[in-house]
This record gives C-alpha cells, structure tokens and sequence, in this order.
C-alpha cells in the first residue's frame, strides 16, 4: 500500500534519504509510517524485500527525496535478502535509517486481543488460540532479530499513538551523525524499556517524592535539581555513568552502532531519573548528538492533552 502521492518526476536522480520501518507485528508500525508521511516522506507499506533494490532505483530516477518504507514479517519468506540489500543501498551512499518498533508480548497479545486481528505467523504454529499467538511472537522476535540489531529500537508498550509520532519524527529529523545517543527516564514499578542498550538503576538514591514541596513537581522543575544537585551520592552517580559512556561510546561507534539508548530507571520516573537524563544528555551534547526521552512524564503529558 502507497501512502502520500508520488513527486513529479524530474528526469535526472538526486540523493535519496531512506527510513526503513520494520518490527513487531501491533508494536506501531503504521502509525510510525504516518509520521514520515507528515514530515514529507513518500511512503510504502509492506514492501516485499526483492523489490527494494528496483523501487529505490525507480525513486532515484523519479528525483525522490525522501522515502519511507515498511516491511514486516508479512514477507517472512524473503526477509533474508534485506540485510545484503541494505549493504548495497549504503555501499552506493543512499542515506539510511532503520527504526525497529517493539513492544513487550504482554503489550502485543492485549493488542491483538482488543483488535481481534490474527498474527500473520499464527498458521505456522499448532496450538490452542492463546499459546499460538504467544508463540507466533516469539517466532516473529527470532526472524526479525538480524533486523533489529542494526536499526534503532522504539518501545511502545505504553506510548500512545501521539507519543510515538512525535518520537520517530525525533529521530528521523535529527542531524546525520555516526552515533546518536538517546537518554531516556523510566519507572521500575511500569517496567525496563525493551528498546534500552544500557539500564542505570538510580532507586538507591536520596527521593525528592518524600519532599512535600517537591512531589509534585519533576526532575525538570529548578527546586528539584537544586535539591539532587545538592545530594554527593547523586553526583557520584552521574559521574559514574558519565565514566562508563565516554569510556566505551567511540568504541561503538567504530563498530557501526549508529543508535545507542541509555535508560535511567527510578521508582516513579519524575524526579531522580528525569534529573539524572537531562543532566547526562546536556553533558554528552558536546560530542555527541543527543536526544532525551521522559517515559512517564511524556505519558502523562499525552493524557492530559488527549
């Protein structure tokens, strides 16, 4: 399925930018292809592997700019192709990005069960109906795992279609760089983000949420960072986790990683963790490109303003 018109051709190719959408079957990817239909991308659903060498082709010539692309599980058969084709693409100086969208399988079974749509892998197993579709998912993870190494991983257990637009419309408009560095918040008691490279658990330190005057407020507000900016254990912490990055980010990036998220896990992710994000992602902003992410806080925020 085409999504968004076609440019009008221009009779000579020009750069091509590629945004590759790919992941869990229910995990967003449809919502995610509309977001880089609003940002300007020409859009392609579900197209089938052997075709991506031809269709790039095909947009070069026409004089696309940008093309967003997703392909899933439905082409099972020929996934293996993709990640020689990708090799191909960025060996001919195609710019490309890989978003993978996941989800936990709690997440993906309650999804498909309110939808009541079948996995599309869900014939390749013999089971009841709920064991099926459980074990379709983790067929679905193995097939696609190749996949997901390479791309930037986005977790929408919890993030509401808004959210999730608003965050790959992030990533694809951030600068082209060989690593961008993701900081993200998160509670422990809602779960780890499947999408995070690195978990720092900073439970132990001093909480401002026994503050009266600061509870109601994040990591964000000034009187909160006054007061964690105050606390040796707190800055021991960032220093800590500052050492552990810098010490091994080059090396990721030499090893092609082009995506890396650091998830800073509190109890109720809004006060220690936010702070902890925003004082580490200021930090590595001089080196590195960086984008911050507040789980519960952007959570919050889209069902206040839903």
């Amino acid at each position: 399925m085409r999504v968004g018109a076609p440019p009008a051709p221009t009779g000579e190719a020009r750069a091509l930018e590629i945004a590759l959408i790919t992941g869990m079957s229910g995990s967003g990817k449809s919502v995610a292809l509309h977001a880089l239909e609003d940002a300007g991308y020409y859009c392609v659903d579900n197209l089938p592997p052997e075709l991506l060498l031809p269709f790039v082709a095909l947009e070069q010539r026409n004089g696309t700019s940008r093309v967003g692309i997703a392909m899933d599980v439905r082409s099972a058969a020929s996934l293996p192709l993709l990640p020689q084709q990708l090799a191909v693409l960025r060996a001919q100086g195609v710019c490309l990005q890989m978003l993978f969208l996941d989800a936990s399988t709690d997440t993906l079974v309650r999804r498909y069960s309110e939808t009541r749509r079948s996995h599309p892998l869900t014939r390749t197993v013999a089971a009841d109906q709920e064991r099926a579709l459980v074990q379709a998912i983790e067929l679905e993870r193995e097939l696609l795992s190749e996949l997901r190494e390479q791309a930037h991983v986005i977790d929408s257990s919890i993030m509401r279609a808004a959210q999730l637009q608003a965050y790959v419309k992030a990533v694809i408009s951030a600068p082209s760089t060989p690593l961008l560095l993701v900081f993200q918040s998160f509670a422990f008691k809602r779960g780890v983000p499947v999408d995070a490279d690195f978990v720092f658990d900073v439970r132990m330190l001093p909480n401002p949420h026994y503050e009266p005057a600061l509870r109601p407020l994040t990591g964000r507000d000034a009187p909160v960072a006054d007061f964690l900016r105050a606390q040796e254990e707190v800055t021991r912490m960032f220093e800590d986790i500052s050492r552990f990055l810098s010490g091994w980010l080059d090396t990721l990036a030499r090893d092609r990683r082009s995506y890396v998220t650091v998830g800073i896990g509190c109890t109720g992710g809004q006060h220690r963790s936010v702070y902890l994000t925003e004082q580490l992602a200021a930090a590595f902003s001089r080196k590195w490109v960086t984008l911050t992410r507040h789980r519960e806080l952007d959570a919050q925020s889209a069902v206040v303003n839903s």
